[in-house]
């Protein structure tokens, strides 16, 4: 487990310093290595899977509904998403010695951060929650997300019940 955080934790240091052209190709770079990794460690494999689908429903969905928007816009989401995805990891294996009731808490608090806050209000409900309904999902987060949205309440509720 602490590769894993320590994994998430350079992904995002690594992508808060580059170029805003670069980051959501980076991500999505770094994720797609992991997928395709033999040697990688499952739970991050099954987490980098979610990112590329996520990433991948982002650019679809912009193309449809918002052409005119920027790359930096695209790259901002991806970072969000991915400080989104190390804040609920950090938060699952800080809480992993409390009772079960209190860890069940925290996934659904990011589960509702995620639902709570659509980007493009797409009524493809199958699609965007596939991941949501999936009990045997490390990440059960809806699709369609305004990831920058989400993080804020995610860490605001986090705060809350800390």
């Amino acid at each position: 487990m602490k590769k894993i955080l320590l994994f998430l934790v350079m992904l995002t240091s690594f992508s808060m310093s580059m170029n805003a052209q670069e980051v959501f190709n980076s991500i999505k770079s770094k994720a797609s290595e992991v997928v395709n990794d033999p040697l990688a460690n499952p739970i991050v494999k099954k987490i980098s899977q979610f990112k590329l689908d996520a990433l991948d429903y982002l650019v679809i969905k912009m193309k449809e509904q918002m052409p005119d928007s920027t790359v930096t816009f695209l790259d901002k989401e991806a970072l969000a998403m991915n400080n989104f995805i190390t804040l609920y990891t950090q938060s699952i294996l800080d809480n992993r010695s409390q009772p079960g009731a209190y860890q069940v808490k925290i996934i659904k608090l990011f589960m509702d951060a995620s639902y709570s806050n659509p980007l493009f209000k797409d009524s493809d409900t199958e699609l965007v929650l596939v991941y949501y309904n999936n009990g045997e999902s490390l990440t059960r987060f809806s699709l369609d997300t305004d990831w920058r949205r989400a993080y804020i309440a995610a860490a605001t509720e986090l705060k809350k019940i800390k």
